[in-house]
């Protein structure tokens, strides 16, 4: 038996015991540290010497000290045991403002700055060049800007600035490109989100698990569509991901600028749990399906592949998530993998919609939160003759940081195309609500806890099939209601504002933005022990997992802090309650019938 501590109750029918007292949160004093002190520079034969004090003590401990000059310089990452680095001088470089950060697992200090500002144009050095990367992940087809996401117009031109900064540029995707998209991707097979990344002029993509979210035959035709290439080294085969005129490489190899850089690709295991079995079928009659590997071995394989074919660096692009900071350790799947990896320059993450960056085996482990909130932009130093990279240095770019920018008019003019062509279909109304019900957060609401908009959900769902329990995957609702990636035509409706409280208008629009998936509703009949085990399923994996359940006909409670009896349940630390309780209407009757 699994022994999570659930308890259900249906009715008054206790399933199940095993509630643990809980002793109190006691809060830990872990973080990122502090900025080292007393940074200086001065010349020195073909570079610039520079000096720092670590500060204050850190817990973590640092691992790694990154010394950079911004965007155009050439970034170096030492080791916490040194305190002082003679620094290259990249390529066209003219002036340098040292810049010293540590770094431990939990992230990057504040920058300290020397008081120095040298001239460096005399011992600029051609082989060496500071190579910028510009990622995002999971962007979920947020053409559309609002408060919180910058947009596909605004993101292009701030892409196009940072490109005309520092030459050269690439421009990445860690996957999630599309799927879990606002209706006005949706509703167009997610064509107009695809159309918007070639106007950003992403360079190339690995394979999110929500690029999986129709058949095949869909996404082959997004692969058509790209004029950006499309990278994943963990497939078993990549042969039924080959369209008409693009297909899905091991290994991507661009050179831009004097400078090749390679790119290999992963896409999470999770995949086969999350997405239909059809939609990774393929063959006569669809009688094979694609395999996702789970370790680290075949992207290793491309990454040195890529190297031989002579790459000077090479970056991975893991659709595969941080997790938590918990005592001292970043946890994660990201985590895990980046440890398992050699001879990538930068890691790139996704998939959790977490921000996290740290130094692992002396490469930059960067990941950006979902939607175009945010984006990173990366400097990586290589000498492009004995292909050493010295090191690299991240750093985020908001979608507030991006609300000057004039939005680029080619790509403002597709989504307004778009936004039209939806016309007022989905602006019917069809409810109203007092308050807006939110999702997301860190863990989000939906994802660690009961969700009033779980509820209402799971509810209607009961009422529509006349069953006594009914539960949906948290994982399922991907937007609050009324939906804040769902912009009317007709501006007269209520929507909330930070000045207004409601009433606000509920649309088709809103509805379709919540739950976006082609998703089927299961009608049948559950033992108290089938019941059970899919709710251990359910909480398996608390906080952040997209298989949480919220619920209707019944209630439950969980104590994430006991062990499974089929293996081990991670231990997180959470801002939900101690022994979480997901409760709904309790008039259905003790038999267990959903």
């Amino acid at each position: 038996m699994l022994r999570t501590g659930i308890i259900v109750i249906v009715g008054s029918a206790l399933l199940g015991s095993g509630i643990v007292s809980a002793a109190p949160i006691v809060p830990d004093s872990f973080a990122a540290p502090a900025s080292p002190e007393s940074v200086s520079a001065s010349i020195v034969g073909d570079g610039v010497r520079v000096s720092w004090n670590q500060g204050s003590t850190a817990n973590p401990p640092v691992t790694h000290f990154v010394v950079h000059g911004g965007p155009r310089s050439c970034p170096v990452i030492v080791d916490a045991r040194k305190s002082t680095v003679v620094v290259p001088v990249a390529a066209d470089q003219k002036m340098f403002t040292p810049v010293v950060q540590a770094v431990n697992a939990y992230g990057f200090s504040d920058e300290a700055h020397a008081s120095e500002k040298l001239d460096v144009r005399r011992i600029a050095d051609p082989d060496f060049r500071g190579v910028q990367l510009l990622e995002f992940s999971d962007f979920h087809g947020a053409i559309e800007g609002s408060e919180s996401n910058a947009g596909a117009a605004r993101l292009a031109t701030a892409f196009q600035r940072d490109r005309k900064a520092v030459q050269p540029t690439f421009t990445v995707s860690a996957g999630d490109n599309i799927g879990g998209a606002p209706v006005i991707s949706t509703t167009f097979n997610e064509v107009p989100t695809i159309r918007a990344l070639n106007l950003m002029k992403l360079d190339v993509s690995t394979l999110g698990n929500h690029e999986h979210d129709r058949p095949l035959t869909h996404l082959r035709s997004m692969l058509d569509l790209s004029t950006f290439r499309w990278v994943a080294s963990n497939y078993d085969t990549l042969a039924p991901l080959q369209g008409k005129k693009n297909g899905v490489e091991p290994y991507v190899i661009i050179k831009r600028d004097g400078v090749s850089v390679g790119f290999v690709g992963m896409n999470t295991e999770d995949t086969l749990e999350v997405v239909r079995a059809e939609n990774l079928a393929y063959g006569i009659q669809g009688r094979k399906s694609l395999n996702i590997e789970t370790s680290a071995r075949p992207v290793q394989r491309q990454i040195d592949a890529a190297k031989r074919a002579g790459a000077d660096f090479v970056v991975a692009l893991l659709h595969q998530g941080w997790q938590e900071n918990k005592g001292g350790v970043a946890e994660g799947r990201l985590i895990e993998l980046a440890s398992a990896l050699t001879g990538a320059a930068v890691i790139y993450g996704g998939h959790s919609h977490q921000q996290f960056a740290s130094v692992i085996g002396g490469s930059s482990v960067v990941e950006v939160p979902n939607s175009g909130q945010v984006y990173s932009r990366t400097t990586v130093c290589v000498n492009t003759q004995t292909d050493r990279v010295w090191g690299s240095h991240p750093s985020f770019v908001t979608a507030k940081q991006l609300t000057g920018l004039t939005p680029d008019p080619r790509t403002a003019a597709l989504v307004t195309r778009y936004r039209t062509l939806l016309g007022d279909r989905l602006d019917q109304v069809v409810g109203s609500l007092d308050k807006v019900l939110p999702r997301g957060g860190n863990p989000p609401v939906e994802r660690s806890g009961e969700s009033a908009l779980g509820d209402l959900i799971a509810e209607a769902i009961r009422t529509r099939y006349q069953t006594q329990l009914a539960f949906i995957n948290g994982g399922g609702i991907r937007d609050s209601l009324p939906a804040a990636t769902y912009l009317p035509k007709n501006t007269s409706l209520r929507r909330p504002t930070n000045s207004n409280s409601g009433p606000f208008d509920i649309t088709l629009g809103d509805l379709q933005s919540v739950m976006p998936f082609d998703n089927n509703v299961a009608v049948t009949e559950m033992s108290g022990e089938q019941l059970w085990a899919a709710l251990e399923n359910g909480v398996s994996d608390y906080p952040g997992s997209g298989r949480f359940p919220q619920i209707s006909g019944f209630r439950f409670r969980f104590d994430p802090d006991q062990r499974e009896g089929r293996g081990s349940l991670r231990s997180h630390s959470r801002t939900a309650r101690r022994s979480p309780e997901t409760a709904a209407s309790s008039r259905s009757p003790p038999s267990i019938t959903w």
